[in-house]
């Protein structure tokens, strides 16, 4: 069996263990290029994917290349000849002075802070985070447009500003446009009734960078969507790049015309979750860096612990700073306890990541659907079973943040290529079910808190 031959096959059982974003993302323009000394290359379409496959995927490409080759292998990862090279002048690279750097996100009303320095990436981002990246490096280019979707502070916004200062430290001439949906809809609207359309098209339709937040906020405005749809048609048109947010997936905003629906989904479309806990540390030490504070990996987790709510991490920073100022005590885990610890907890009591065990979550899955705990664990793939039991693969690895091998140990042993797949399973049901939401809603209101 040839490479290609090889290749393809092995693709073929990532695509059904993986989301369709993460497949598009990752793995759709790599090849092996050669399988000798029992090494495999594999090149890949850029410096970032080949960090995120390194950091997550080499076992089960591995294990994959060995199944369908029968050579167990070592893997290498090698970035093609044609793929766009990052220059000297790129980002992260001759960064321009602060106080120009201020000037200009001021001028574009950009968020000073939210560059790729300051974003803390754990699983539950990592993909947004390198789709950002890739696209601040080559802009129109990757993924146009790049749709980001997910609950209130995530990051969304965050992520898309910083491709913008990227791009503006690179080339300060970078035309860029960064508005809310609420305020597209309302410059729409004084054009029309200032009758002077044309400037409003002139300013919109040149943008070499137009980023949209929470573009939900235009479905159900007839002329607003009809004006973005050409507006849209003629940045993608140019080559020019465009980013949108949303609290839901396109295909989950009511009263959108399908002709913008369709657009949306014609891009990459990316789902970020709530932080976990890993991430809720990173940014509370992040946060309390740019504010000159020197918190210890103690508090951090502390209040990480505490919070699951990523908006309400840095206000109860600010808390925490001011109550040290005024006792004239030092920032402990103690102090935290004493002046936070139980109004904290006891708002969140329901969304707390880590407020249950694994245990609990297994016992709720398995009184939802009245299939016993030993029949989940077991090799029967009947659907009655198969069904919960990817229910629980997923609510572990999105509820508790548990790696793939260990919930594949909590389930008897599986392999972290089924957990995977059973995780990717219950995204794709989530896209086109009603039920399965309904199933998973009912599921976390049973599952029995730590006392």
């Amino acid at each position: 069996m040839n490479n290609d031959k090889i290749w393809l096959m092995v693709l073929s059982e990532i695509e059904l263990a993986v989301s369709r974003p993460t497949f598009a993302a990752f793995f759709s323009k790599t090849k092996l290029v050669s399988i000798e000394n029992n090494q495999a290359i594999v090149s890949v379409s850029n410096p970032l994917v080949k960090q995120i496959l390194e950091s997550r995927y080499i076992p089960t490409i591995r294990e994959l290349i060995k199944k369908h080759s029968q050579i167990d292998t070592t893997v290498k990862l090698v970035v093609s000849d044609d793929t766009i090279k990052i220059e000297p002048s790129g980002p992260l690279f001759n960064r321009k002075p602060e106080s120009i750097l201020s000037s200009l996100v001021e001028k574009y009303h950009l968020n000073p802070l939210y560059t790729f320095e300051n974003f803390a990436v754990s699983s539950t981002n990592q993909m947004a985070y390198a789709a950002a990246q890739s696209i601040a490096n080559s802009p129109g280019k990757t993924y146009n447009p790049l749709f980001l979707y997910g609950g209130v502070g995530v990051g969304k916004t965050h992520l898309m500003q910083a491709v913008a200062t990227e791009l503006l430290c690179r080339n300060e001439t970078t035309k860029v446009i960064f508005c809310s949906g609420e305020e597209f809809t309302n410059e729409i609207i004084d054009a029309i009734r200032l009758k002077n359309t044309h400037r409003f098209k002139d300013k919109f339709r040149s943008a070499q960078l137009l980023m949209i937040d929470d573009i939900q906020f235009i479905a159900g405005k007839n002329a607003v969507q009809e004006e973005f749809f050409y507006t849209f048609n003629a940045i993608h048109k140019r080559g020019a790049q465009i980013i949108l947010t949303s609290d839901r997936p396109p295909s989950e905003i009511s009263k959108l015309e399908d002709r913008l629906r369709s657009r949306f989904e014609g891009g990459l479309l990316i789902d970020i979750q709530q932080p976990d806990f890993e991430l809720r540390t990173a940014i509370i030490l992040i946060k309390a860096r740019l504010r000159g504070i020197n918190l210890s990996m103690n508090v951090a987790q502390e209040l990480a612990n505490q919070i699951s709510d990523g908006r309400r991490l840095e206000g109860t920073l600010v808390r925490l700073v001011s109550e040290s100022t005024v006792r004239k005590e030092p920032i402990t885990v103690e102090l935290v306890s004493r002046l936070f610890g139980k109004s904290l907890s006891k708002n969140n009591l329901k969304s707390q990541t880590y407020s249950f065990s694994p245990q609990s979550v297994m016992n709720a899955v398995s009184r939802y659907y009245g299939v016993k705990l030993s029949l989940i664990k077991s090799e029967t793939r009947a659907k009655p079973i198969s069904l919960p039991r990817q229910v629980l693969m997923y609510l572990l690895r999105t509820e508790m943040s548990l790696s793939l091998n260990d919930i594949g140990a909590i389930l008897g042993g599986r392999d972290h290529t089924t957990i995977m797949h059973g995780v990717a399973k219950i995204n794709e049901l989530i896209k086109n079910s009603g039920k399965i939401k309904n199933d998973l809603l009912q599921i976390k209101k049973t599952i029995e808190p730590i006392v």
